[in-house]
């Protein structure tokens, strides 16, 4: 059974090992008031900090232009573990783990209609005397009163700094573990990251796949770095340019897709934005045409092909279009447009995207270009017959016809210009076909950064001919 918040505070107020500080800002004290709720908590805490007013939190952690911020996080943890350590260390240092977490949240305010969210870390030893490791985590608080936000955060911390001490060495159990006594729709989990003492060697990426595999969030980003971001942060008054695709190889058709659908997109924004376009590699959980899901190795083999291409990785579990346009509509006010084939152009139109809304089709594509976004529709070859079908000559269904020539007048939905002699007719499949048939030509449709993942992937996907 799933222990709870209460339990889980008593046990760790019982832990004779453990020791530490909490500093909280924006949502009040409920992460410390569990551990006080909680018998023993002189067993466990130090001191409790609430630095509300911004003259004070300045005084204590220094200037920031932002206060609900990785930054002021950062500050918060800074300060609160030093203090900590400086203070306590020499007296019970050799048999104590200290840990200092930390929080500084926007939540709901008087007649308040924003976004309410907030940042939260732990800084702690894994053993007596032991450098420090750190795990931070955004969160997005989706209740609407004030009262439920507190009591959500309250309980999401908790089980952060519970994780932290008892799940650390496992991660699907720790990141399933945030949620906790908490019922779905109540918060968002966007971001994990863990570094210092013991994480020299992790990569964080695994963090950000098994938030979106879990259901804590929809999608999660990293930069061609591999520093995993939160996307709101990143996306903040950006024009958006999303390829979507299961990049199983990254071909060179999908560097085209980009580059070419890149010029119509930005005669479609402003000088100013322009400058600040992002391009995303979205790598989806449930692959919209054939529904594989996508495992640790073959999730990290994709994204280290397109990182060492320059690009920017969204994992996602959004198959429905609408889902993905609505989630990059709230990381930025900014123009959206969503890079695509034929194929799954057509696939739009299939029932099974729009079975669960009450409008059926007209709801889905309602819900698709509510917020002004934009299809980019790359032409496709048929190998048989040579014909070529653009956006312009695309023939939807019947009953979809008059619908899909207004999306095309009205420029929601906008052909990808491309050299019809130069569209490839194979398909990723087919680079692993080749590739076990030992016909080196596979090479020229794969970008070079992906050609040891192409080859690994051909053979584990498709059996060797006898």
């Amino acid at each position: 059974m799933t222990p709870t918040t209460y339990d889980k505070a008593l046990e760790l107020n019982l832990d004779r090992r453990i020791y530490g500080t909490f500093a909280e800002i924006g949502a009040g004290q409920e992460t410390a008031n569990h551990f006080f709720r909680a018998s023993g908590t002189a067993g466990l805490v130090a001191k409790s900090i609430s630095a509300y007013d911004m003259t004070v939190s300045d005084s204590i952690y220094g200037h920031t232009d932002r206060y609900v911020s990785p930054a002021r996080l950062d500050a918060m943890l800074d300060h609160e573990y030093g203090t900590l350590i400086q203070r306590l260390g020499p007296e019970r240092g050799a048999d104590t783990t200290f840990f200092s977490y930390c929080n500084t949240v926007r939540a709901r305010g008087w007649q308040d209609e924003g976004e309410c969210h907030g940042w939260l870390g732990i800084r702690f030893q894994m053993k007596p005397g032991a450098p420090p490791s750190e795990i931070v985590l955004h969160a997005r608080l989706l209740d609407h009163e004030a009262i439920d936000q507190m009591e959500a955060l309250g309980v999401l911390g908790t089980n952060l700094i519970h994780a932290a001490y008892r799940h650390r060495g496992h991660l699907r159990r720790f990141t399933e573990s945030l949620v906790d006594n908490l019922a779905g729709g109540r918060v968002e989990v966007d971001l994990l990251k863990f570094s210092g003492e013991g994480y020299g060697f992790f990569d964080n990426r695994l963090c950000a796949l098994q938030l979106v595999e879990s259901g804590l969030t929809d999608a999660a980003m990293f930069l061609p770095d591999g520093e995993v971001v939160q996307p709101a942060e990143t996306l903040y008054r950006r024009p958006v340019l999303l390829l979507r695709g299961s990049f199983d190889p990254v071909m060179r058709l999908h560097l085209d897709m980009l580059e070419n659908a890149r010029t119509g997109f930005r005669e479609m924004v402003s000088p100013d934005d322009e400058s600040r376009l992002m391009e995303i590699c979205e790598i989806s959980l449930h692959n919209l045409l054939r529904g594989d899901g996508v495992g640790p190795v073959d999730f990290l083999d994709r994204a280290n092909a397109l990182q060492a291409l320059g690009k920017t990785v969204l994992i996602s579990r959004c198959p429905e279009f609408h889902r993905i346009a609505a989630f990059l509509s709230r990381c930025t006010d900014k123009r959206v447009g969503i890079i695509l084939s034929i194929g799954l152009l057509n696939e739009l139109f299939k029932p099974k995207w729009s079975e669960n809304l009450a409008g059926g089709i007209l709801e889905s594509f309602g819900r698709l270009f509510k917020q002004g976004v934009t299809l980019h529709v790359f032409p496709w070859k048929n190998r048989a017959s040579g014909e070529i079908v653009t956006a312009d000559t695309f023939r939807a269904p019947d009953d979809s016809v008059h619908l899909y020539r207004h999306f095309l007048e009205n420029r929601r939905i906008i052909p990808v210009e491309f050299p019809h002699e130069a569209i490839p007719t194979c398909t990723g499949r087919d680079v692993c076909r080749m590739i076990l048939r030992g016909d080196e030509s596979w090479r020229d449709l794969v970008p070079e950064a992906a050609w040891k993942m192409a080859d690994r992937h051909a053979r584990l996907e498709i059996p060797s001919p006898s």
